[in-house]
Formats: structure tokens, C-alpha cells, sequence
């Protein structure tokens, strides 16, 4: 008499080692070279009742449910077709992050927090197939030569991945998902990232065409902000956009895309971000959007918005508005061109309107922490004046942050410039506070008391 069948545990070696049994019998079935030319969806029906056929086998020796069977048929599909264990994680839209820490350990980012998960390979070479599959789809090799790569999926998702001897627990991989529902501008009002007030500052300033510079940290929303404020800018200007993985989805007609291009199997043909910047200069764009300035193209980016490409839009990795301009400061730099420090700062000081922050909370939530102007110089430093802000107060009995979002009551330098683009400043607009996880309230705040 057979035992009785029980749902298995996926993550258990006997169902790893029955689901690889049923990988190579499968392989050894079919014809690989017309799999390789055949869609999965053609493909399909063939392939479950080959499955099915296997599965009839061994169900005398491991018994499994209906449940357990069509696990292991899926499975296999995505062993054939897809990215393996990954591939049901890559299906679910709400996951923001899959992250790979050794074969038995993969986590997920869902709502801005880490979830573990019961996915599993079967082993490190096991992994190394995937991560093989993944390079060498967009021409690029990894091995103990080249330990390091960064590559993308097919639906726009990058990925990194890294192995041993550096990676000491074996392969390890991230994949920062693509998002194809993109959030407007209505939705970082409604989930209390921003304050209505601060949005229609943001669109004005804009629309003003002033520069403007988006700082956070890792995962702190700093693209999807860039979307959002991309977004304001009108149809008929022509805007050149620069990433290292392309990320930006702007919906103008008059739109080039670039993105950097990293050396080959032999070393050669890399194309960096600063090369690309240059090269949009000769481009006639009236709007230059970098996804992310890193190093010394940071230079030529401050170049071109002194010299009548305004209203260009950039991020940067820093954890305060102050950091940010350091960093800018430090990747200048980079370019070894010897400029004194003080030339530098007046080239940030011309170049730069706006500092933007965004930070992602205790809570998983994305919120704009700072909106700072930047005035001038005042001997070596740069000086720039808050116009609003968050400030964290804790979290409430459900774990949701509270805080206040606050104008600094004092009225920006570039009002007149926002007036001249249709954008007038209400007055009221800088007597404004928003209190979050608590009763909503709006209050006066004095003028002209600088913080």
C-alpha cells in the first residue's frame, strides 16, 4: 500500500532532490535545440504532461499531493523557461526587492520592509545557473576574473550579483525590481510623503525650469521622486536622460534615452556616465535628466547647468541636503583637474536651486524631509535656507510614523522666478503645517525667522 500523500516542505532536500530529478528527465525527453526557439506558452502543454507522466512514476516511492504535483510542474517550467525559484517572486507586484543572500537564504522588500522567504535553491551551482543565465542574456560574463556584474532583466529590473572568493557564503544577488504601475504625483500626496502645499512648490519650480538636485539614501524613493517631478515638465521640450540602468519612464514624445555601457568579455568598450554627459551637451536638449551623479561627470553636469541647460534634474546618494553638496563637492574632484575648492563651491552655489530630501522611515514610508534653497555663498560655504520640512516625532501603537511636515515660514528667493512662469506663490503656502499619524491641523507660522 502506498503512504498516504502530505503537502510537502518545498524548502526540504527529498522535494529539492525529486524536483532536479524531474528537471533532467525532462531534459533528457525533449529536444533541446527546438526548446531554445520555442515560447513558453507553445511549449507548455507538451512539457506538463511529460511532467505529469515523470511525476506518475515516482509517485509510488515519494507520494504528493495535488497541490505538491502542480508546485513541481510550475517549478520546472521556470527551471526551463525562466529564472527558476526567482520566477514567483517576480510575479508579484507588490515585492519592491528580492534579495539572494546564499542559496538557502532569499529575502524580499514588500512596503519598504525585509520578509523572509521560503524560497531555496538546491545548491551554490545550482544559484550560479540562474546568475549565468541572467549575464550572459545581455553579454556579459561572470567568474573569478569578473566576480562582479550588473546586469538587467528583461522587464528593466537590475540586478547585481557577486561571488565568491569575494562573496564568502557563496553567490549572492539583488534585484531592484522594475516598476511598471509608476506613482504620480496625487500618489505621494495621498500616502503622505509630501504635502499638497510642497507638491505645487516642486511643480512650479519645475516648471521654472530651476535645477534641481534629489538627495536620499539607498531605496529612499530617489528615482520614483525624479519620475514624478519629470513629469511636470511640458511636451514640447526635448530632454536628453542619462542612467547607468535605465529606470526613468517619462511619458513626453521629444525624449533620447541614454544609458552607460560597461566594458566587454575583453575589458573594452565601456562608455560612462560622464562621456554620455558631454555628448547630450552636443544634443540641443533643452532639459538634461541624470538618473544618478556619482563621479566626476558631477563636473560637467554643474557645467551644463551654468551654461543655459536649466531646469536639468539629478540625484545623488547623501543622507542631509548639506551632505549632498559635499558630496558634489567631492566627486568634482574626482575628475583630478586641480579647481580650488572655493571655484568649485561657486559653481555649486550658480548651478544648484533646489535640494531635495528624501529619506525612507522606521516604518517602511517614504517621506520628503527637506526642501532647501540654495541662496549663494557666503565666504568658503555654501549657504542655503530650508523652505520645508519633516521632522520625526516616533511611531503610534500601529508602528506608523509620526511626525510634522512644516513650512519654514520664510518666502524663497525664487518666488519672482516661479511668479514669471505662471506659478505665483499663495502667501499661505509658507504658514503651513500637516501633522502625520495624528489629527491633521493646519497652523500659522510667522515670516521671515530663519531656522
Amino acid at each position: 500500500m502506498a503512504p498516504t500523500a502530505a503537502t510537502t516542505d518545498t524548502r526540504s532536500p527529498q522535494y529539492q532532490a525529486l524536483k532536479s530529478k524531474i528537471h533532467q528527465d525532462v531534459l533528457g525527453r525533449l529536444n533541446l535545440d527546438r526548446l531554445n526557439k520555442t515560447s513558453r506558452t507553445e511549449a507548455e502543454p507538451e512539457i506538463r504532461s511529460v511532467i505529469q507522466e515523470l511525476l506518475d512514476r515516482e509517485n509510488q516511492r515519494v507520494p504528493l499531493s495535488l497541490y505538491d504535483r502542480e508546485n513541481v510542474i510550475e517549478d520546472v517550467l521556470n527551471e526551463l523557461f525562466g529564472l527558476g525559484p526567482l520566477e514567483a517572486l517576480l510575479k508579484d507586484p507588490t515585492i519592491s526587492d528580492i534579495l539572494v543572500n546564499k542559496a538557502s537564504q532569499v529575502f524580499i522588500e514588500r512596503e519598504g520592509k525585509l520578509e523572509d522567504t521560503d524560497i531555496v535553491f538546491r545548491d551554490d551551482r545550482h544559484l550560479m545557473q540562474i546568475i549565468e543565465r541572467i549575464v550572459s542574456a545581455v553579454g556579459r560574463r561572470i567568474d573569478e576574473s569578473t566576480p562582479m556584474v550588473d546586469a538587467r532583466l528583461q522587464d528593466g529590473s537590475r540586478v547585481n550579483v557577486i561571488i565568491p572568493p569575494l562573496a564568502l557564503d557563496g553567490p549572492a544577488m539583488s534585484i531592484r525590481r522594475f516598476r511598471t504601475d509608476r506613482l504620480g504625483a496625487d500618489d505621494l500626496v495621498a500616502r503622505e510623503s509630501l504635502t499638497r502645499p510642497m507638491l505645487d512648490f516642486l511643480r512650479g519650480a519645475v516648471a521654472a525650469r530651476m535645477n534641481i538636485l534629489v538627495s536620499g539614501g539607498t531605496g529612499a524613493g530617489k528615482t520614483t521622486l525624479l519620475n514624478i517631478l519629470s513629469s511636470f515638465i511640458k511636451d514640447g521640450e526635448r530632454i536628453v536622460t542619462i542612467e547607468d540602468a535605465a529606470e526613468l519612464m517619462l511619458r513626453q514624445r521629444h525624449v533620447i534615452r541614454l544609458e552607460t555601457r560597461p566594458a566587454n568579455i575583453e575589458g573594452k568598450g565601456a562608455v560612462r556616465q560622464r562621456q554620455l554627459v558631454v555628448n547630450a551637451l552636443r544634443m540641443r536638449p533643452d532639459r538634461i535628466v541624470v538618473g544618478e551623479v556619482r563621479g566626476e561627470e558631477a563636473l560637467d553636469m554643474l557645467q551644463a547647468m551654468n551654461t543655459g541647460h536649466d531646469g536639468s534634474l539629478t540625484t545623488i546618494h547623501a543622507n542631509s541636503p548639506r551632505d549632498a553638496l559635499y558630496r558634489i563637492d567631492t566627486m568634482v574632484a574626482m575628475a583630478d583637474l586641480n579647481i580650488p575648492d572655493k571655484a568649485v563651491r561657486q559653481q555649486v552655489a550658480s548651478a544648484l536651486n533646489l535640494v531635495i530630501q528624501i529619506n525612507r522611515m522606521a516604518d517602511g514610508t517614504r517621506k520628503v524631509t527637506s526642501i532647501s534653497e540654495v541662496t549663494g555663498m557666503e565666504q568658503d560655504v555654501i549657504t542655503m535656507q530650508e523652505i520645508f520640512s519633516f521632522t520625526k516625532s516616533g511611531l503610534d501603537e500601529t508602528g506608523k510614523m509620526m511626525g510634522l511636515f512644516k513650512a519654514s515660514g520664510i518666502r524663497p528667493k525664487c518666488a519672482e522666478q516661479l511668479a514669471t512662469a505662471g506659478y505665483p506663490l499663495p502667501m499661505d503656502m509658507f504658514e503651513h503645517q500637516h501633522r502625520v499619524g495624528g489629527h491633521l491641523r493646519q497652523e500659522t507660522v510667522g515670516w521671515g525667522t530663519r531656522r
